[in-house]
């Protein structure tokens, strides 16, 4: 597929993993769908449980991508279309995490720092409301892919390192290149573009990072991967807990958790246990 984006490349993706995640997400049923944590429709979260958990576990929240334009939590209702991002949910959950997958408001509509805003606000509700839930509200770990990775170094960006554990960036935009005309319809003029990203967060910030690039991700992305472990070597004497996933694409870094591969999925479950302790 190389590493071009677009519907063709992404419907090819989801056909890879369509059978695996359809089996995983009747195996793994959202505890409670369509949560408000805020005021707009898009302020919706849902949450994944372990069945088995005994005392207050970690939440782990996944941001979705799709450019700053678009992308979804994955419909807690099921059906067919159903199990993008929402798999991470049930990963987490499987793994013995309270799973959180939550959507944001999206630009042009909402524009900078709306995306970012609404994780502080997901944060915010978390910190009140999911030790009902079985989670630890001292434990949240935050976990964005593509323009969610924005939004969630935007979050660190915004509100600091107090509320929340760690972090894991997939295939994130965080400053480190050129901009891409597209995401004017989330930043406004480019003139506000270097004050606006969340570079300097992310690469200042003093909670444990896992930063992710794929193989076959657009050469952006992978430039922006290696401009923040040069920039996290040079500020703190040591690269972050990173992986560049061989055989993966933009698309299949998200999709692809849940399934028999478990290398990332493995990764990311023992970030957050060793960062919970």
């Amino acid at each position: 597929m190389g590493t071009d984006l677009g519907p063709d490349v992404l419907a090819q993706c989801r056909a890879l993993f369509d059978t695996e995640q359809t089996a995983f997400q009747a195996a793994v049923p959202v505890t409670q769908g369509d949560i408000a944590y805020g005021p707009h429709e898009r302020h919706r979260l849902d949450i994944y449980a372990p069945l088995d958990a005994t005392g207050p576990v970690p939440v782990l929240v996944l941001v979705h991508g799709g450019g700053f334009l678009k992308g979804d939590k994955g419909s807690s209702g099921g059906g067919a279309d159903a199990w993008p991002n929402a798999n991470v949910g049930r990963m987490a959950a499987q793994a013995g995490f309270v799973g959180v997958v939550i959507n944001y408001r999206l630009a042009p509509d909402h524009m900078w720092p709306a995306g970012s805003e609404d994780v502080v606000a997901v944060v915010a509700w978390l910190k009140a409301n999911v030790a009902q839930h079985g989670g630890d509200p001292d434990r949240i770990v935050l976990a964005g892919t593509s323009a969610g990775a924005v939004h969630v170094a935007g979050y660190l960006k915004l509100a600091g390192d107090a509320d929340i554990r760690g972090a894991v960036l997939l295939s994130g935009l965080y400053g480190y290149t050129q901009l891409d005309e597209r995401d004017l319809l989330y930043y406004g003029d480019a003139a506000l573009y270097p004050e606006r990203m969340p570079m300097e967060a992310v690469a200042t910030t003093r909670l444990p990072l896992l930063v992710a690039c794929a193989q076959y991700d657009p050469p952006r992305f992978q430039a922006e991967f290696l401009g923040l472990m040069q920039d996290r070597l040079a500020r703190h004497g040591a690269m972050p807990r990173a992986v560049i996933m061989t055989g993966h694409n933009h698309y299949t870094m998200p999709m692809h958790l849940g399934t028999a591969d478990r290398r990332l999925a493995d990764e990311i479950c023992a970030f957050v246990r060793d960062i919970s302790h």
